[in-house]
């Protein structure tokens, strides 16, 4: 079914936010299966410093850390897509917190960065076919969990919290 060129472009666009949406879920569930998905197979990732190499490489690379990664959540904005047909150059932002350990200190870290990523669309799917990352800034700070100093919930026992894969409440 063919589309006017503005209806193909929105969904395109929709497309592409889609897979940006499902990379964040992959790292944070540690969803391996998903996070190949958001690459085209022969894709490159240069992950701003930390790794320069083929997107599979890099999946490899975090696919064991993942699963004990401990909590993360990875948010993606201000999302500004160029079309050029089957391709497209892809600027958003990526917030990311995460509860981490080092030295016996656990701690909560704040991290933004920017994705920059050339997009293709191929056999009618959108995928990541180029990724640069850009740090742009990072905050730390003590581990706190009080849940709005039990405002959200005195008795925290009750919460149903976030999991990796499979046990996560989205692969109920």
């Amino acid at each position: 079914m063919s589309h006017a060129p503005e209806i193909q472009a929105l969904l395109d666009k929709q497309a592409i936010t889609e897979v940006l949406a499902s990379y964040c879920r992959a790292v944070d569930r540690a969803d391996i299966p998903l996070l190949k998905a958001c690459y085209h197979d022969d894709a490159t990732e240069d992950h701003g410093g930390t790794f320069s190499g083929s997107a599979a490489a890099y999946i490899e690379s975090i696919a064991p850390i993942l699963p004990r990664g401990g909590i993360m959540t990875h948010t993606t904005t201000n999302v500004l897509i160029a079309l050029d047909g089957d391709a497209a150059d892809v600027e958003s932002h990526i917030l990311a917190f995460a509860r981490l350990k080092k030295d016996g200190e656990k701690f909560d870290t704040l991290t933004l960065a920017r994705a920059v990523d050339r997009f293709e669309k191929r056999d009618g799917t959108w995928r990541i076919a180029a990724r640069r990352m850009v740090w742009e800034w990072n905050h730390e700070m003590p581990m706190a969990e009080t849940w709005g100093r039990g405002i959200i919930a005195p008795d925290a026992t009750v919460l149903v919290r976030g999991r990796k894969t499979p046990d996560d409440l989205v692969y109920g």
